[in-house]
């Protein structure tokens, strides 16, 4: 397997987004629904997550390098839901998994992109 395989980052980064999206839906859904109106927390909560969608479908470079900084908001609240809501760990825990697995798909996809060229080092005599 080689790991500098951008396709394989792409699945990647695309079995994390989508995980961590249906996740977060069913979390606020069904497993632990909030005591505010689910639209409202639904849409704080999934609609950032919309933002990079078609660039990450269509396997776009730049969309992955920043979609992968969205991915951290995700990441803390699972370690929030780890730490101080025992009864939700295991929420949380998963949340991280799936948070870390797009996280690191889109960083590696980036970085093993076709278009991302190292700079030529013309510091050489």
């Amino acid at each position: 397997m080689n790991l500098k395989n951008p396709m394989l980052w792409r699945a990647t980064a695309l079995c994390g987004y989508f995980g961590t999206l249906f996740f977060v839906m069913v979390w606020i859904v069904w497993l632990a629904p909030a005591t505010t109106p689910r639209s409202i927390v639904l849409a704080i909560a999934l609609l950032p997550m919309l933002l990079p969608l078609r660039g990450l479908l269509h396997g776009k470079r730049y969309t992955h390098a920043w979609a992968s900084f969205l991915a951290l908001p995700y990441f803390a609240f699972g370690i929030d839901a780890m730490v101080h809501r025992t009864e939700m760990k295991w929420l949380g825990v998963i949340l991280v998994l799936l948070s870390t697995v797009w996280f690191c798909g889109c960083m590696f996809y980036s970085r093993y992109h076709p278009e991302h060229q190292q700079p030529a080092d013309d510091s050489q005599p």
